[in-house]
């Protein structure tokens, strides 16, 4: 069940959109607890004071910032939620601009935005103007103990707000080795990577994507509790020594692909082929 972790309004030019905030997204990761190897008992992580040397309980805990070593300032509740904010229950949009304008390294996470029932003309007006302008709205929200860029886009009758990163959250790639002008490709070699492309081109499907790892880990788990002996990974591929016996393998395996998907029927049977002639 979707529970609201935040409530406020969308500030769109002189009208107000009261709306509930939801996070989009949930992680399906495969969590381990840590445990003692000799008994298997599960072990506790303590919040240890060094100076009194004993467990300290939530209601001692704090939480301060170190202005200097070893020098903290203390916050309090009140003062996180009184910040001179207008984000803090105000999503004011100040611009609108296309999708495409806005690399993906800017996106952190997605929420769900719902109208409160008087919200819900001025929500539909919205969501509404966005479709029809082929923008996407630019805003702030304070969340999480932090103020963040957002910006708010149309999607299945809702409306998603994802936080963004600000430019200076975002690192440079100045330090990393990357090839440069002198990395000579060859005619045949882009034709050749430029085929492959086509063959593997097609529109994005978020469900033909499935989480491997994960399925793996819970087979190797299942395969533990049921006491059967876990087969071993298939070998790494090794380095490529020839580019274009790569290209070319490559090539050739993604046109068998393509033949097998033209020729298989729909359904299990026409997914089993494709696995196979991948």
């Amino acid at each position: 069940m979707l529970r609201s972790i935040w409530n406020g309004v969308i500030s769109f030019g002189m009208v107000s959109i009261p709306v509930k905030l939801y996070t989009a997204t949930e992680s399906k990761d495969v969590s381990f607890n840590l445990l003692h190897k000799e008994c298997r008992s599960r072990l506790k992580q303590l919040r240890w004071c060094p100076v009194h040397e004993r467990e300290v309980p939530w209601e001692e805990v704090g939480r301060g910032y170190e202005y200097a070593k070893g020098q903290y300032v203390m916050m309090e509740e009140d003062d996180l939620e009184n910040l001179p904010l207008a984000s803090a229950h105000t999503i004011d949009l100040s611009a609108f601009v296309r999708l495409e304008e806005i690399d993906a390294i800017y996106y952190e996470r997605s929420y769900y935005l719902e109208p409160e029932d008087v919200g819900a003309k001025p929500f539909a007006l919205l969501m509404q103007a966005l479709r029809k302008s082929q923008r996407v709205a630019i805003g702030k929200i304070a969340l999480r103990n932090k103020e963040h860029l957002c910006t708010l886009r149309p999607q299945n009758g809702a409306l998603v707000l994802e936080t963004m990163f600000y430019a200076d959250e975002i690192r440079s790639t100045e330090e990393l080795k990357l090839p440069g002008e002198d990395v000579k490709i060859s005619q045949r070699e882009l034709e050749m990577a430029d085929a492959l492309v086509e063959l593997l081109a097609e529109p994005f499907d978020a469900t033909k994507y499935k989480d491997d790892y994960r399925l793996a880990l819970m087979s190797v788990i299942e395969s533990k509790l049921q006491g059967q002996e876990i087969a071993a990974p298939p070998p790494a591929p090794g380095k490529v020594t020839d580019l274009m016996a790569a290209l070319k393998a490559s090539v050739e395996a993604a046109k068998r692909q393509r033949e097998a998907e033209a020729v298989a029927p729909a359904g299990g049977d026409g997914r089993a082929r494709r696995r196979k002639a991948g």
